[in-house]
This record gives C-alpha cells, structure tokens and sequence, in this order.
C-alpha cells in the first residue's frame, strides 16, 4: 500500500531526511518513531504529498507522490500535527466542507460521511460548536474524523492521541486498530505504550535515517526485560 523509496529532503544546507525506505502493506500499522527533530514529521509530509521531496518518491496504492499527487491525497487520510481546521466553522460545518472538497457533491451522501465521521470519533456533542470553542482534545479528534471520513485505504497519522485523555485515548487507538484489517496505517507517536498497545512494526528515525525497521517483538528482544522507553533511548543515542 506504501512504498517509501530513498526519501531525501534538503533545506538549505540542512538535510532533513536522508535516504528514508521502506514498505506497509494492507493491515500493518507502523508505529513511525523518533527524536524530536529526526525528520518524521517531514517523511510524512513528502509521504501524503505536502511536500516535495529534494530526492527518492513515495508510491501510494500504486500512485506515486512526485508524478501524481492528486490521486495519491485521494487515497489516504492525513491527520497532520496539531489537527490544523477553520476555527469559526461549528464541527458539522467543517466536516461537511471536507466532504464536498473531497468530492461529495450530493447532499445526502455528503451527510452520510459527517454522520459516520462524528459517530466514529464522538463528536456528538460539540457537533454544534465552534472548533476555536473546543478543548484541545476535542480539537484533535476533528482532525481525526475530518482523516477518516472518506474511508481511505491509507491513513497517515502524526500525533493522534496528542491532547486526549486516558479514557480517549483508549478510544482512538481502538478504533484505528478495528480500522487497520482493511487499511495501511502509519503511526507518529511519542508514547512508547501506544506502539506496545496497537503497533504491528515500529520503524526509528534519527538523524533523518532509519535506523530500526522491525516488529515490537523483534524491538524488545534486543535487550530483555528492558522497558520499551529504555531501549528506544539507548537506540537514539548511540546513533547520535
């Protein structure tokens, strides 16, 4: 479903990503990790196609990201960091502009996509309400329906359970788990319990290189008995 192919991104004389391969097929969700500053945020960017890449292409469900953008944007659900939306839109508002905008043009089918984007993601209450009115973590999972609600084959995901409590947390992770058997999902994170809870392969970047490509199993057999946090700091840091 994804195949990253020697990814390189080059600000100035700052390379942000250097040489970055690998694959996810259907099913996978690929906890993507890393530092602060280790190029994960901007991979995806190239990935989904916001950004273009100095070097190396991505191919998405058989469409590549340098030669066709479009089909590839058309394919996945990209929730970005920090859940970017149109503050004075209620969440009925922007979710139906999100539809229309990714082709739903008849009215009912369009309100059938916000319906079963704010049932997924229980927006029931604040369907009403200004997104500038909401919590953070209400914030977030707007973005989260707005990624899913053209039910999309890929779903690249930075952050998504930033700003939410346990109990929503729980919830988010559920159901992107329910949603992977049919979906490739790749998966920014910070919090090492979520790679443990739904993760199937965790790559790490440092540096802008990956320099971890295996299964949570595989990851924490390097050093049994270790916490997941332990090794991950023992990774990054001997790779600086």
């Amino acid at each position: 479903m994804i195949e990253v192919n020697g990814l390189v991104k080059n600000y100035g004389p700052k390379r942000a990503v250097d040489g970055v391969s690998f694959t996810v097929r259907k099913g996978d969700i690929l906890g993507f990790l890393g530092p602060n500053g280790a190029g994960k945020s901007t991979t995806m960017k190239m990935i989904t196609g916001f950004l273009r890449p100095t070097a190396g292409t991505a191919v998405v469900d058989g469409h590549d990201v340098t030669r066709d953008p479009v089909a590839v944007k058309r394919r996945l659900g990209y929730l970005p960091e920090s859940a970017p939306a149109y503050g004075e839109m209620t969440v009925a508002e922007f979710l139906a502009f999100i539809a229309e905008t990714r082709g739903y043009r008849d009215a009912a089918a369009r309100r059938e996509r916000v319906e079963r984007a704010i049932n997924l993601t229980h927006l029931e209450s604040v369907r009403a309400q200004a997104i500038e009115t909401l919590s953070k973590g209400y914030k977030q999972r707007v973005g989260f329906a707005q990624a899913l609600l053209h039910d999309p084959a890929v779903l690249i995901l930075d952050e998504p359970t930033d700003g939410l409590d346990p109990n929503q947390k729980h919830e988010v992770r559920s159901l992107i788990k329910k949603m992977a058997a049919d979906k490739a999902v790749v998966l920014s994170t910070h919090i090492l319990e979520e790679v443990e809870a739904i993760c199937t392969r965790v790559i790490i970047i440092n540096h802008g290189k990956v320099v971890v490509d295996e299964t949570p199993e595989q990851f924490r057999a390097r050093r049994p008995g270790a916490r997941l946090d332990e090794i991950f700091r023992s990774l990054t840091t001997a790779d600086a």
